[in-house]
């Protein structure tokens, strides 16, 4: 038996690994960079991080079948006529007809209403299905304005202002010819078969100013009935937050670098923005400092939702609600061992695959193949993420009960502690076993400090 290399005394470099090495060898055979999606494969701090403290002598717990735990969430309150009213805090991220099939809208919209929730439509604007089947959508608003009408805007019962998304904070959406349908391009009006890509700002506003006069717009579109969010990836959060709120947005929504539905260049997901954990406090902060947290704007928190810890962390941590993207493409199927033989017909394995942009996914999912599209049962879809949904937001209550919070929304940073120094500093919370949180020292009226955040 030939030994391996680590039995010969060879010694793998931790700059260049093979991964790396792969990388260089295929950008110098091709001239072509990689494009991918499924968001950021480094490790970096994450809700893995932080731990609970449940309650014992000093807190007291709640029993999980006598006492209850609600998971209700409003949504809009600030300006808009009718607000949104969900059952659960775990909402559906914008992901697009174009670069989703119509079943997978479909099940996504099925799903979401089982359980209470929003789904959110993306960039290419809203299909008949994932409106019929979805009792409360979020209409997203995009730079390229790709189906965007007046129309769809007054059906829908909320509208997201996308101004980045945390796989790619700064940079533009891309769809390839392979993708492009005549659907999709007749909804776009763009030519089949043809790479689209999307602007990566608004083509009529330069600034926060000219955000405020769109906001406006919007509102006298619908008559004020909706609720208006902002969407930012997380880059300068304390920043964009404050002026996102001082456009007149009634949600923010802040997107960590561990979102992973866009397909976008390889360097950009993994250089670009900052983890969610390290997000959150930053969008805490600001809406604090403006008198808005929990009382006026409501903050969701997406990118790299897994369970319902991360749900209960990110809510403690000061979000009102979280939004979910690859997890919930995971729960309708994607990735499933059923195609393993496919994906590695593809060069690729289940539970890896990441070429959405492709439009080959074995699952029906991420492509616009009439044949592999059929394949997504759009009912049985809808059941396993509305599954998922619910496991979501009883975990949550669980913990809940067990810090002694009657409301998921109750959780607050003194029930948690982290495991590592640097968990620590992005979150606000002490080190477990300590109390000490690494650069405490607040700074007032300079920017996002690294104080504590407790929450009004």
């Amino acid at each position: 038996m030939t030994p391996s290399p680590a039995e010969r005394g060879l010694r793998e470099s931790a700059t260049f690994d093979r991964a790396t090495i792969a990388g260089i060898r295929h950008a110098a055979a091709t001239g072509v960079y990689d494009i991918r999606g499924w968001g950021a494969k480094r490790a970096v701090p994450h809700f893995d991080d932080l731990l609970f403290l449940g309650a014992s002598m000093s807190r007291y717990p709640l029993e999980g079948y006598r006492e209850r735990c609600d998971t209700d969430v409003v949504l809009g309150s600030r300006n808009a006529k009718y607000p949104l009213h969900l059952d659960t805090p775990v909402t559906i991220a914008g992901m697009s007809f174009g670069a989703l099939s119509g079943q997978a809208k479909e099940a996504l919209g099925r799903g979401a209403s089982e359980v209470g929730t929003s789904t959110t439509t993306g960039d290419g604007g809203m299909t008949a299905e994932e409106r019929g089947q979805s009792k409360t959508l979020v209409y997203q608003y995009l730079p390229s304005r790709y189906g965007m009408n007046p129309t769809d805007l007054r059906k829908a019962d909320a509208i997201e202002v996308v101004l980045g998304q945390g796989a790619k904070p700064g940079g533009g959406g891309m769809l390839l010819g392979q993708k492009i349908s005549d659907r999709v391009a007749g909804m776009r009006t763009l030519p089949a078969g043809i790479d689209q890509r999307s602007a990566c700002r608004h083509p009529d506003w330069t600034g926060p100013d000219d955000l405020a006069i769109k906001i406006l717009e919007l509102r006298e579109i619908t008559d004020w009935e909706k609720p208006v969010y902002v969407k930012v990836g997380a880059t300068r959060t304390y920043y964009d937050v404050k002026l996102a709120v001082a456009a007149g947005a009634d949600v923010v929504v802040v997107d960590g670098m561990q979102g992973g539905t866009a397909a976008t260049q390889d360097v950009f997901i993994e250089h670009v923005g900052i983890p969610t954990l390290a997000a959150i406090p930053q969008a805490v902060q600001a809406l604090q400092e403006l008198g808005l947290h929990r009382h006026g704007v409501q903050l969701i928190a997406s990118g790299g939702i897994r369970t319902g810890a991360d749900v209960a962390k990110a809510m403690a941590l000061g979000a009102d609600a979280v939004a979910i993207g690859t997890a919930a493409l995971i729960a309708l199927g994607d990735n499933s061992p059923e195609y393993a033989a496919e994906y590695e017909a593809l060069g690729s394995a289940a539970g890896f695959y990441d070429d959405f942009q492709d439009g080959r996914d074995p699952a029906g999912i991420t492509t616009q193949d009439p044949e592999l599209a059929a394949r997504l049962d759009p009912v049985r879809a809808g059941k396993q993420l509305a599954n998922y949904l619910r496991v979501l937001t009883m975990e949550a209550q669980t913990i809940a009960r067990a810090c002694g919070k009657s409301h998921v929304r109750h959780l607050e940073p003194e029930d948690l502690v982290a495991l590592t120094i640097e968990a620590a500093a992005m979150a606000r919370v002490p080190l477990a076993g300590t109390e000490w949180i690494p650069g405490n020292t607040k700074r007032s009226g300079a920017g996002p400090s690294t104080g504590r955040n407790t929450h009004a």
